[in-house]
């Protein structure tokens, strides 16, 4: 299969070398530092589920220069994803799909104003991975899983191929039917657990343990769930529970990226997580005021700042 991966960070740099691993026609697509290490040293993925060195991957800056793709695995930052969409169009010359593997719960219809809704599926990335320093993908424990699943019946053929090429390269891919849910499922978790580690700056351990902090993570799942209620999305009833109860089983030192974005002076996510929460829970009369809140401490911090 022929794979585009934009965006060969965490998610993308892991999922990506896993794949080329295991035989498939992988291109990444990086910038910067991290491009000119993977260009000198190739690509290093550290994980306890067993490291990985691509020595000399196929990596470029611009996605124009490669041939077209089967697939295209989206996993850019959220301010990126239209500037990304633009760029990755020649990629679809052939008939190939997006799948974003991104935070938050829009990007299908964002890429979808872009290249065509008939060319986006939906993804979730479940991992805790980051670059550790150019070239190099540091994995932190033991969850790595990619969900993805058709928006449109006519994608089916598409998802069940990326399946197969999952299964072949041997880590975790599951083919949902509603891609929508997964999507909310994620995000009820994901916006709180950025949202609460980036203002404490603590990772997830510290944040479990603390009482004070623990009932904002669970009070900032419970609006997101309530968000998602309103908006038609099927949650069940004891999500947030169950999201608790697996927050308890994840290593003490993960941290959140957006909380590693702001450590390193980074732009942040939060107007796509936190902030979309509070702004999605206006447009349909839900009171979010937490996450309201925790928008309001990081947005000095949204455009980056000098560390």
């Amino acid at each position: 299969m022929r794979i585009a991966v934009m965006g060969s960070g965490g998610v993308g740099g892991y999922f990506g070398a896993r794949l080329a691993l295991a035989g498939h026609d992988v291109a990444f697509v990086a910038r910067g530092a991290h491009l000119a290490a993977m260009r000198a040293r190739g690509l290093t993925v550290k994980s306890a589920l067993g490291d990985v060195h691509l020595a000399s991957p196929v990596v470029t800056d611009d996605p124009a220069t490669l041939a077209p793709a089967d697939v295209v695995l989206f996993a850019v930052k959220l301010w990126d994803t239209e500037s990304a969409a633009v760029a990755v169009r020649p990629l679809l010359a052939g008939g190939g799909a997006i799948v974003p593997f991104q935070n938050g719960v829009e990007s299908i219809e964002r890429i979808a104003a872009v290249v065509g809704a008939e060319r986006v599926l939906g993804g979730v990335a479940q991992i805790a991975a980051t670059i550790a320093e150019p070239g190099v993908i540091e994995h932190t424990g033991t969850m790595a899983r990619l969900r993805f699943g058709p928006a449109l019946p006519a994608q089916q053929e598409a998802a069940e191929r990326l399946l197969a090429a999952c299964s072949a390269a041997g880590f975790e891919a599951d083919l949902v039917a509603d891609v929508r849910l997964a999507l909310w499922m994620k995000f009820v978790f994901l916006a709180a657990l950025s949202g609460c580690t980036t203002l404490a700056r603590q990772p997830l351990g510290a944040v479990r343990a603390d009482p004070d902090l623990r009932a904002m993570l669970e009070a900032l799942m419970h609006e997101t769930w309530r968000v998602g209620r309103a908006r038609g999305i099927a949650l069940a009833d004891g999500l947030v529970a169950a999201q608790m109860r697996f927050a308890d089983t994840l290593p003490a030192e993960m941290r959140s990226s957006m909380q590693n974005d702001l450590a390193a002076g980074n732009r942040l996510e939060a107007p796509w997580l936190c902030g979309a929460v509070a702004r999605l829970a206006g447009e349909c009369g839900v009171a979010a005021p937490v996450s309201a809140t925790v928008y309001a401490a990081l947005k000095p911090y949204c455009a980056g700042a000098a560390r």
